[in-house]
């Protein structure tokens, strides 16, 4: 199993210590093995409100490390022009030596499509023709597109990356379709537990590597990375009371996810909720993802959960580590995170489970 960490971010963090825990973390992850780094494309939101572009991220951590890989979490593709997304990640491959990787999102927040309010209706499909469009600029390909009078013309983006070929995964809430979408582009597959559960997640994984395999072989590898919030230190109890104030905001803040997962209809409004209904359905949503949908707890307790998602084909666990837990906090958890790293529960794959 590898392990990278995953940003998101709390931003209510003020002044000089913003992106602290981002630089720190990153530097003890690429000293001690860790495989990566991913930061999102995030807009208008204080969850996530420090990262608005990943390239920007990315390249300051190619300049602080020296092995770990750089990953977006994702480009929101509909957001961006194709050549800008493969000019962009190409000076990063460059900067980091040939360390970079992208997740691809279609985006759902329509707010987000201020930015580029056209590829809000078919962004599915524009996300779809982005990956291959930036796939063909970073081999060095000529795209014709068309230009500020309306004529097309055939261009190829500078400068050459390091990395002959962009390792690129498409991110799922959940949805099997994307999945199954993934394995047809011969990606791998970003995606986290707030909108499916492990069983759930498993028939999806299952649903990946069998298009995966249809469409470009058996031998296709293929990538699975989990996103679970995560926070490891030597006593469970403690650990839950770490975790509970800002775990349960981020809730909050996805109260759509919340209610999803909750047995209401397909639909349903959760402003209709009473705050009291609400809070009810935070308190309820935090006391099962501590248990069963987060890496909590000990060492032990985290073993236990990473063979689980080991049995289900998962490949990486992506620790999003910066959730609104005091950054001292954190970054003193980071020593028990790689303890489970190494543990040996993390290197072990079931039988019959792929590679």
């Amino acid at each position: 199993m590898d392990f990278s960490l995953f940003f998101f971010a709390d931003s209510r963090t003020s002044g000089d210590d913003r992106y602290r825990l981002l630089l720190e973390s990153a530097r003890f992850a690429d000293a001690n093995g860790f495989t990566a780094v991913w930061t999102p494309e995030r807009h208008f939101h204080s969850f996530g409100g420090l990262y608005p572009n990943a390239a920007v991220t990315g390249a300051a951590l190619a300049a602080i490390t020296e092995r770990i890989g750089i990953r977006a979490g994702s480009v929101v593709a509909p957001l961006h022009h194709p050549a800008r997304i493969a000019e962009e990640w190409s000076v990063v491959d460059n900067l980091s030596g040939g360390r970079v990787g992208v997740s691809f999102a279609s985006g759902w927040h329509a707010v987000d499509f201020v930015l580029r309010p056209e590829g809000y209706e078919d962004r599915k499909k524009v996300m779809v023709e982005a990956v291959e469009t930036v796939r063909r600029l970073w081999r060095g390909e000529p795209v014709a597109f068309v230009d500020g009078t309306g004529e097309e013309r055939t261009v190829r983006t500078q400068p050459a990356p390091v990395q002959p070929e962009l390792p690129v995964w498409i991110t799922s809430a959940g949805s099997p379709d994307t999945f199954r979408l993934a394995g047809r582009l011969g990606g791998g597959v970003l995606t986290h537990l707030l909108g499916q559960d492990v069983e759930a997640l498993a028939r999806n994984i299952r649903a990946y590597r069998e298009e995966l395999a249809a469409t470009h072989g058996e031998q296709a590898p293929g990538h699975v990375a989990l996103m679970l919030h995560t926070l490891i230190g030597e006593d469970r109890a403690r650990v839950r009371e770490l975790v509970r104030e800002p775990f349960s905001a981020y809730l909050r803040s996805s109260i759509d996810l919340v209610v999803g997962t909750a047995g209401l209809p397909v639909g349903f409004d959760p402003s209709r909720l009473p705050e009291r209904d609400r809070e009810f359905l935070v308190a309820r949503s935090f006391d099962r993802y501590f248990s069963t949908s987060g890496l909590f707890g000990t060492v032990a307790d985290g073993a236990e959960m990473v063979h689980r998602l080991a049995a289900i084909g998962i490949d990486e666990i992506a620790c999003l580590i910066d959730f609104g837990v005091p950054q001292e906090e954190v970054l003193r958890s980071l020593r028990h995170l790689d303890q489970l790293r190494r543990h040996p529960a993390a290197g072990e794959r079931p039988a019959g489970v792929p590679a």
